[in-house]
């Protein structure tokens, strides 16, 4: 996939980072560093303007390492950046520990995961068809 992509961040494009990688780093393209207390969400900027194809989306996701060892994650993650924007790519980020977390100039606080999509024609209907599940939901087909 073909994908323009405007840079005005301090740091270098984002990069696969193996051959098999789903998805590239996002950096913090911040002047200075911000200092998340426990439980505090902020919106870090990346630099990074897309231009999406239609019939796809970037997912911003976390970083596992940063979500086990330190407790920080995307709020709303994944967060979806749709074809039609064409803003600056941020990520909204919380700090889920008990400790002040600090994020520097440069520190890779999320990934991007480019997917396809299909949008859906609703067809408004009385019934739908029956499954053996049916309404179970939330651990019903399990223990949990």
């Amino acid at each position: 996939m073909k994908l323009n992509i405007i840079n005005r961040s301090a740091f270098e494009l984002p990069t696969y980072e193996t051959k098999l990688s789903a998805g590239v780093d996002l950096k913090a393209n911040i002047d200075v560093a911000i200092h998340l207390e426990s439980l505090e969400r902020c919106l870090v900027k990346t630099g990074l303007f897309l231009e999406l194809p239609a019939g796809v989306e970037a997912q911003v996701r976390p970083r596992s390492g940063l979500a086990l060892k330190k407790g920080i994650t995307v709020l709303n993650s994944p967060g979806t950046i749709d074809a039609d924007y064409r803003g600056e790519v941020g990520v909204i980020l919380i700090n889920l520990s008990k400790d002040k977390f600090s994020i520097n100039p440069g520190d890779r606080i999320a990934q991007l995961v480019f997917a396809k999509h299909e949008q859906a024609n609703f067809q408004e209907v009385e019934v739908l068809s029956e499954t053996d599940r049916g309404e179970g939901g939330f651990g019903s087909t399990g223990n949990n």
